[in-house]
């Protein structure tokens, strides 16, 4: 009985009738595919299990993070901003966060004062680097990228972020409480609308800062270029779903101390352990939506296996083979297949086994920045080539002969020979000169 109701609501979600085009209705249709698509890649579980995965790298790692993070702004003489910054991401888990604090706290002195040797520090700092390549994995399963960075680009930028996030982090809420204690604010507080504009500022500035955080998390953990408008539409939903989802949490803790009581001294790790896979949750969930929303093709099939039907394959031959041709000829840009993908409205994983069809022939060619370009001369590259090197691409094991019944042979090699005529030794030249 719940798959047709599905099907229906897929139905009005990705196909609403013409005559409901420009309506209210049609524009709530369109905006209400993205809770639908998360929804269901929730259900699906793979970005739970990834969120999972997450909270375990988290409990190895979060001490010599913290701990890198302390070193540094201890020469910047910022250390004594740290601890505050944590209870703040803490407190969520209400009168636990501060004893959760001062223990990791406790951790990271003794990483300070010298207790673990070279060896172990090397460890620690491996544990660190290993959990950042953690994120980018999940984050690059959510956008498609089976390329990820070097090695020695991990090491640089990963680096560069664990030492310039604290600082950057920091300092922004230093600036805050300097101009919260300033004279001339407290001035302006008692003058409106000042005050009312200032008291705004001061209930939404922390809010902007975890949107500026994880809007800067997804444009650059993901190996791939994130448009801006996509990392900040994901840090927006994320930013406000992590808030709220903290106020809910919080309540939820302090109203559930009778349950705490039968958890005795195991109530804090599981009440941490609940927090970082919410936490990890909607971080992911944000970049999804960040996926969806600059690569919208990829709403309706989400994670499925897409395979398109013989005739969409032939025509989508033909388009690419066009696109790449005419601006070869103009010397305009060259394509990618993300490009293409984006420009014929079809998800690359669809795409993608046609072009390395196309290739596989010997009709397009892949070079040094990732672009195609013909690999024969235009004029000499047939329109029956072009749509054989779909129809006859082997991309699984071979099958043996099977039995010929000779008039559904004869139908089909009719029809063949048909197609062939139509096109009229035509090439992939005068398809494009064509307009």
């Amino acid at each position: 009985m719940l798959t047709p109701i599905l099907n229906r609501l897929e139905c009005w979600l990705f196909e609403p009738p013409e005559s409901l085009i420009g309506k209210p209705v049609w524009l709530a249709s369109r905006l209400l595919r993205y809770p639908y698509a998360l929804i269901r890649d929730v259900l699906r579980g793979d970005l739970t299990l990834r969120a999972m995965s997450l909270v375990y790298t988290t409990l190895l790692s979060v001490v010599p993070l913290i701990a890198l993070s302390f070193s540094v702004l201890k020469g910047l003489g910022f250390h004594r901003d740290l601890e505050p910054v944590l209870y703040n991401l803490l407190e969520p888990l209400g009168d636990k966060a501060y004893d959760i604090t001062a223990q990791i706290m406790q951790f990271v002195d003794n990483v300070r004062s010298g207790v673990l040797g070279s060896t172990a520090l090397i460890f620690l700092l491996y544990t660190v680097l290993s959990m950042v390549q953690k994120v980018e994995e999940s984050f690059n399963f959510v956008w498609r990228v089976d390329q990820p960075r070097s090695l020695g680009r991990r090491f640089i930028e990963y680096l560069s972020v664990m030492i310039i996030g604290p600082t950057i982090s920091v300092a922004a809420i230093g600036l805050m409480a300097t101009l919260r204690e300033s004279s001339v604010v407290r001035m302006a507080a008692h003058y409106e609308p000042f005050g009312t504009i200032l008291l705004m500022i001061g209930r939404i500035a922390p809010y902007l800062m975890i949107i500026g955080v994880f809007t800067f998390l997804y444009a650059f953990i993901p190996n791939t270029r994130v448009r801006f408008r996509a990392a900040l539409t994901g840090g927006i939903a994320a930013g406000i779903a992590w808030t709220t989802a903290g106020a809910v949490f919080t309540s939820f803790v302090s109203g559930s101390s009778g349950t705490m009581v039968i958890y005795a001294g195991f109530a804090i790790v599981i009440v941490a352990l609940i927090w970082l896979h919410i936490s990890w949750l909607i971080l992911l969930l944000g970049a999804q939506l960040a996926f969806y929303v600059q690569h919208p093709q990829y709403l309706r099939p989400g994670r499925s296996d897409i395979q398109l039907n013989p005739s969409l394959s032939e025509r989508t031959a033909l388009s690419v083979m066009y696109l790449i041709v005419k601006d070869y000829q103009n010397s305009q840009q060259r394509w990618t297949i993300n490009q293409l993908a984006e420009h014929l409205h079809l998800p690359g994983a669809a795409l993608g086994p046609i072009v390395t069809a196309l290739e596989r022939k010997g009709l397009l060619i892949i070079v040094d920045d990732d672009t195609w370009l013909p690999a024969r001369d235009p004029a000499v590259i047939q329109l029956a080539e072009v749509i054989d090197a779909v129809r006859k691409d082997e991309t699984g094991p071979r099958l043996s002969r099977i039995r010929d019944i000779a008039p559904a042979v004869k139908a089909a090699n009719r029809a063949e020979n048909a197609l062939k005529d139509s096109l009229e030794q035509r090439t992939v030249k005068d398809l494009v000169n064509e307009h």
